[in-house]
């Protein structure tokens, strides 16, 4: 089984923090979502899985294999991180036969997955006619030229319409289920909590959850406090999982609202608010996001909805 660990990565960019010591695990045979607001670092992150960005520290493994140590990567991993690279003149069957050159592979593979992506009646056609949609279409025919065991895609949804994210989503399913890791970044969270099998979240270049869908929408109590890291401690102190959310707020599992407000008490902790339940996928995101959004709307940088164009 293939699957991508990523351990402690880390980039620097001059006096900017890109990326945090970043570690998460996406597991073959499942499709995870990797989720993160604009400039969280998720593209860093992905291209330094890729190997076209050389971290500043830490690791990436596929398969138990940093990407520049695999035999034949192009087999091995599928990428589709931009839907641009695309010789405008060219035709769809024409772009693909030029890379299954360059991978090796055979070029009967081309019509497969010309016919996987649904382009089969536009092969023929020049790409600069494509639309967006199409051309995103391409772009995953492409990832998928040498039937690799992993495949890595950023906003793979762009420009689809309603009925081709429905066709994404099923496609993304059947790969897993043949076994394949998917890692695919998305802003769309309605569209990620009905695909994925297992989360990563990460903000401010750091990871904020890693784990599975149904986990991160299970039962917890969000506590939020002015002392929060001193809650945390004491819950810590107790055997509790404890995570800090933002400077105010805890999210915190395996013990009811009722446990923690006697905690608090118990030591002076004043509690300003503290809730329990389920959440959504959307629910979780923002909660665990938090911090970063709040920052942003402070500097008059945020537009839309959270996550929108999250790279």
């Amino acid at each position: 089984m293939t699957d991508v660990e990523v351990r402690r990565l880390t980039k620097v960019y001059g006096d900017r923090r890109a990326v945090d010591e970043v570690s998460f695990r996406a597991p073959a045979g499942q499709v995870t979502g990797f989720l993160g607001p604009n400039g969280a670092g998720k593209t860093t992150t992905l291209r330094m899985v890729l190997g076209l960005v050389h971290p500043t520290a830490g690791e990436a493994f596929i398969g138990g294999c940093p990407y520049r140590e695999l035999v034949r990567p192009r087999r091995s991993v599928g990428a589709l991180l931009e839907a641009t690279g695309f010789h405008a003149g060219r035709s769809g069957r024409a772009h693909l036969r030029v890379l299954a050159r360059i991978c090796g592979v055979d070029g009967s593979r081309v019509d497969e997955v010309l016919e996987l992506v649904e382009l089969g009646d536009a092969a023929g056609r020049r790409v600069g006619g494509y639309s967006l949609g199409m051309r995103q279409r391409l772009g995953l025919a492409a990832a998928m030229l040498g039937d690799p065991e992993v495949l890595v895609l950023d906003e793979p949804a762009n420009g689809l319409d309603p009925a081709g994210m429905a066709w994404l989503r099923a496609l993304l399913r059947a790969l897993a289920a043949e076994g394949r890791t998917v890692l695919v970044s998305s802003h769309v969270l309605s569209e990620v909590a009905q695909t994925v099998d297992h989360v990563v979240i990460i903000s401010r270049g750091r990871t904020r959850f890693d784990g599975a869908l149904a986990e991160l929408g299970s039962r917890s109590v969000s506590v939020r406090t002015p002392q929060a890291a001193r809650l945390r401690d004491l819950l810590s102190a107790r055997g509790h999982e404890a995570l800090a959310v933002g400077e105010s707020v805890l999210d915190v599992r395996g013990v009811s609202a009722e446990e923690i407000g006697r905690i608090a008490a118990g030591a002076g902790v004043v509690l300003s608010g503290l809730s329990a339940g389920g959440a959504s996928l959307e629910e979780a995101f923002l909660r665990l996001t938090e911090s970063e959004s709040e920052s942003k709307r402070e500097s008059g940088t945020v537009t839309g909805r959270a996550g929108a164009g999250a790279r």
